[in-house]
C-alpha cells in the first residue's frame, strides 16, 4: 500500500510504526456554523482512509478535535446572544448530526480545546523553557529562527517569506514571522489562568497538544485540508518536534479543495453551500458518492450537474445490486454463465486502486466495470447459475461498504416501487413527445437509462426491462 506523503512529495510504502496498530490525527471543524461542503469533503475523504485501513486489518486510533474557542467561535456567539459554551454544544451536534448523515465513522476521540488548556499551558512552558518561545507583555510568541528545520513540510525558505496578509506584524515581534502560542484576555472574552495572565491559546498550539496528549510524540499519519498545510501544519510541526525531538508526524495527508467556478469554497468567500442545503436537493449517499468519486488530493469542482451525474452512477450500481437479488429468487445451479472470473478481476482492480494512495476514484471505475459485466451475464440469454450471481452480489456489496455504501439498506428499495416509478417516467415520456418536446423526451430517456432500464418502443407500445 502506497501513500503520498506531503512531507517528502512522493508514494511511499506504508509501514506504521507499530505493526498493527494507526495512530491517524486531522484537524477537525472550528464550531461556529454549520458544515460546507468543503468541510464534507475532508471528513468523507479520511473516513474513507480510515475505513480501508481498518479493512486491511489495521486498528485505527482516529483523533479528531473541534475547535470550540477562537475570534470567530466568540463574534458568532455574540452574534447569536449566547455563550461559546452554548455555541460549540449546538454547532458540535450538528456536525456530528450530518457526519451520521454522511455515514461517517465518529472518531475515537473527539477532544475540545476547551477541556485541553492544563496540556496546552503545559507544552507552552516547555516550548519557554528550551529557548523556541519567548513572552512579551503576556504574549507569548514562538521564535521561528530557533527551529532550523521550519518549512520543511511546505518547503518554503524562511528568508524568502515576508510579512504580508497572513503574517501578523507585531513591534513586540522577535522577527516578523513569530506566531502566537498565548494572547491575553480583551474585556467580555473567555479567558484561562496562566503563568503569562488570564488569555487563551493561539490556534497551531492546540493541535501539538491535543495529538501528544491522546496519541504520543510520534504519529503515523496526520491530515488535513491542502489549506492548512501552511503555516498551520507548518508550525505544529515546529512546536511539536522543538518539545519532544522527534518527529512529529510520519505521513503528512492533505486532501484538495472543493471550488466553485475554480475557486475554493469557504465561508470568507462567501461562496459556500452547507451540507444541509446540498442535502435538501440530494441525498446524503450521493453526496457522499460524488466526494468519493475524486482522488482525495485533487480539486474537486461543485455543480449540481456533477451531483446529478453521481445520482445516476449511485444509482445504477444499485440497481444492478437490486437486479441480482431480482434474479437469485429464480436462478438455478447450472455449469454455464459464470461471471465469476471477472468480477474477481474488478475486484482486484479496486484494491490495486485503493492500494495506491486510497484513488476512490479508480476504484468506483472498476466498480462501474463489474456492474457493467454483471449486468450483460444477468440478462435473460445468459441465465448465470445461481452461485455465481450470489458470489456477484456479495463482491459488489463489500467493495461498496469498504467505500461507505450499505447496499442492503437502500431508500429504493421495493420492486413494486421502482415499477411505479419507471412507468410514471414513460408517461411523462410519452405525454413529451406528444408535445413535440423531444428535448425533455430524451431527458426522461436519460433517467430512466440511468436507473438501469432499457426501454424499446414498439407498435403495441413501450416495454421495459431492467438492463
Amino acid at each position: 500500500m502506497k501513500i503520498y506523503n506531503t512531507l517528502t512529495r512522493q508514494k511511499e510504502t506504508f509501514t506504521p510504526i507499530n505493526e498493527n496498530t494507526v495512530k491517524m490525527y486531522t484537524c477537525g471543524q472550528t464550531v461556529y456554523n454549520d458544515i460546507h461542503m468543503g468541510n464534507a469533503r475532508f471528513y468523507v475523504a479520511f473516513d474513507a482512509i480510515r475505513r480501508y485501513l481498518e479493512y486491511r486489518g489495521y486498528n485505527v486510533k482516529f483523533v479528531q478535535n473541534f475547535t470550540d474557542i477562537d475570534d470567530k467561535t466568540i463574534q458568532r456567539a455574540n452574534e447569536e446572544g449566547i455563550s461559546t459554551v452554548e455555541l460549540a454544544e449546538k454547532y458540535i451536534a450538528s456536525t456530528l448530526a450530518d457526519l451520521t448523515a454522511l455515514n461517517v465513522k465518529h472518531a475515537t476521540i473527539n477532544p475540545r480545546v476547551t477541556a485541553e488548556m492544563p496540556e496546552i499551558i503545559a507544552m507552552i512552558e516547555q516550548l519557554i523553557a528550551s529557548g523556541h518561545a519567548y513572552e512579551v507583555d503576556g504574549t507569548v510568541y514562538y521564535a521561528v529562527n530557533s527551529f532550523p528545520d521550519y518549512g520543511k513540510l511546505s518547503k518554503k525558505n524562511i528568508d524568502d517569506l515576508e510579512a504580508g496578509a497572513r503574517i501578523e506584524v507585531e513591534a513586540a515581534k522577535n522577527n516578523p514571522m513569530d506566531f502566537v502560542l498565548w494572547k491575553p484576555a480583551k474585556p467580555g472574552e473567555p479567558s484561562w489562568e496562566s503563568p503569562w495572565g488570564s488569555g487563551r491559546p493561539g490556534w497551531h498550539i492546540e493541535c501539538s497538544a491535543m495529538v501528544r496528549k491522546y496519541l504520543g510524540d510520534t504519529i503515523d499519519i496526520h491530515g488535513g485540508g491542502t489549506d492548512l498545510l501552511f503555516p498551520h501544519h507548518e508550525n505544529e510541526i515546529a512546536q511539536s518536534e522543538a518539545v519532544t525531538g522527534e518527529d512529529f508526524a510520519k505521513y503528512w495527508m492533505h486532501c484538495g479543495m472543493i471550488t466553485v467556478d475554480h475557486k475554493k469554497m469557504s465561508k470568507s468567500r462567501g461562496n459556500f453551500a452547507t451540507l444541509r442545503e446540498v442535502a435538501e436537493k440530494f441525498p446524503y449517499d450521493v453526496i457522499r458518492f460524488y466526494i468519493l468519486s475524486g482522488h482525495y488530493r485533487m480539486p474537486m469542482e461543485f455543480t449540481d450537474a456533477v451531483l446529478t451525474a453521481a445520482q445516476q452512477g449511485l444509482t445504477r450500481i444499485k440497481t444492478c445490486y437490486n437486479s441480482l437479488t431480482h434474479h437469485i429468487e429464480t436462478a438455478v445451479e447450472t455449469p454455464e454463465a459464470s461471471v465469476n472470473y471477472c468480477v474477481k478481476k474488478y475486484a482486484d482492480n479496486f484494491m490495486a486502486a485503493m492500494n495506491d494512495d486510497f484513488n476512490t476514484a479508480d476504484a468506483i471505475s472498476a466498480i462501474f466495470e463489474m456492474v457493467r459485466h454483471i449486468n450483460i451475464f444477468i440478462s435473460e440469454k445468459n441465465k448465470p447459475n445461481k452461485s455465481s450471481l450470489v458470489q456477484s452480489r456479495e463482491t459488489l456489496a463489500q467493495l461498496m461498504n469498504i467505500l461507505g455504501f450499505d447496499l442492503n439498506q437502500q431508500d429504493e428499495a421495493t420492486d413494486e416501487e421502482f415499477n411505479s416509478k419507471i412507468e410514471a417516467l414513460i408517461a411523462a415520456r410519452k405525454t413529451a413527445r406528444e408535445n413535440k418536446d423531444f428535448a425533455e423526451s430524451d431527458r426522461i430517456r436519460d433517467e430512466i437509462t440511468a436507473l438501469g432500464v432499457v426501454l424499446k418502443d414498439t407498435r403495441e407500445g413501450v416495454h421495459w426491462h431492467r438492463a
